[in-house]
């Protein structure tokens, strides 16, 4: 700000007595404004935070502007770019850029107290030694300048990998029915697996329970109006709307939706970090698992 002051008016009253009056020494003006036509001549300090920015911009736009503090200095220890958190705060604030916060939560499917049902298996144990032992499904919905879409995931629980989704404009079975087709298309061997939802009337169905028995899968249903009883699917909706919907909404069409979600769901698999599994994304997780599992087999 003084070195502003200074030049707005040293054509009135000259550099050096200006400087005088607002006690700086006139070599340190001169020193700042070589410092800006020549940036080799800043401190260490400010140069590194000028990479760092550069940086830190770069991480929280390739991961659609949703990465707070913490998950942008975790990008950047992966990457080999060693910084102290508290750093990248300071930096980020700065540049005025944060992370997206989570909303409330919203409920989408019908529960149905009058239809047979199966046993809860899970008790909020939502935990998994491998992948395609526990897999938890729920829907959201979007609004749109069209009316409401509907969205349909299957969350693998070992690495939260998401391994089916569908976008409808429809409540009808056939929504989720798309979502398990296409998990079911994904993913191989899922005898002995568990299928976790809530007590809503579509996954109640008898198409959708006979569809699972067909695969194999164990049918899981927790209580009417509990969150805790789904709590990850819920989780995993809710980071879908605070990610996308909410941060890149409004929306138009069932199209734009579409392709958004499909978008997500690439990140979110691929190159979302996830603390509940060590900062990686669930694609990783699952690779190290499969890996450690050949290393184990070859030694034996």
């Amino acid at each position: 700000m003084m070195v502003t002051f200074v030049d707005s008016n040293k054509a009135e009253y000259g550099v050096e007595p200006i400087c005088n009056e607002i006690w700086i020494a006139p070599s340190s003006y001169y020193e700042h404004k070589a410092r800006a036509r020549d940036p080799d001549r800043l401190p260490d300090r400010i140069k590194r935070d000028m990479r760092l920015e550069l940086d830190i911009q770069r991480v929280w736009k390739d991961n659609f502007r949703v990465y707070g503090a913490r998950k942008v200095w975790r990008q950047l220890l992966r990457e080999g770019i060693g910084v102290a958190r508290c750093t990248v705060e300071r930096l980020m604030k700065k540049l005025g850029i944060q992370g997206v916060r989570r909303g409330k939560k919203c409920w989408t499917t019908i529960s149905d107290d009058l239809l047979d049902r199966p046993t809860d298996k899970v008790n909020r144990q939502f935990v998994a030694a491998r992948p395609n032992q526990l897999w938890v499904a729920d829907i959201t919905f979007v609004a749109t300048w069209t009316g409401f879409v509907y969205v349909a995931f299957i969350t693998d629980v070992f690495a939260r990998y998401i391994v089916g989704w569908r976008v409808s404009r429809s409540l009808r079975t056939e929504l989720i029915l798309d979502a398990l087709e296409q998990a079911l298309w994904a993913r191989r061997g899922t005898s002995g697996l568990i299928h976790h939802s809530d007590r809503g009337s579509q996954y109640l169905s008898i198409r959708y329970t006979e569809r699972l028995a067909q695969a194999n899968i164990d049918a899981s249903v927790g209580s009417i109006g509990d969150s805790y009883d789904n709590a990850l699917a819920e989780t995993i909706n809710g980071l879908y709307k605070t990610e996308v919907i909410r941060h890149r909404g409004p929306w138009r069409s069932i199209e734009e939706v579409e392709f958004a979600t499909l978008e997500w769901v690439d990140w979110f698999n691929n190159r979302r970090l996830l603390d509940a599994i060590g900062y990686v994304p669930p694609a990783e997780f699952e690779k190290a698992y499969h890996r450690q599992q050949e290393e184990s087999a070859d030694a034996a």
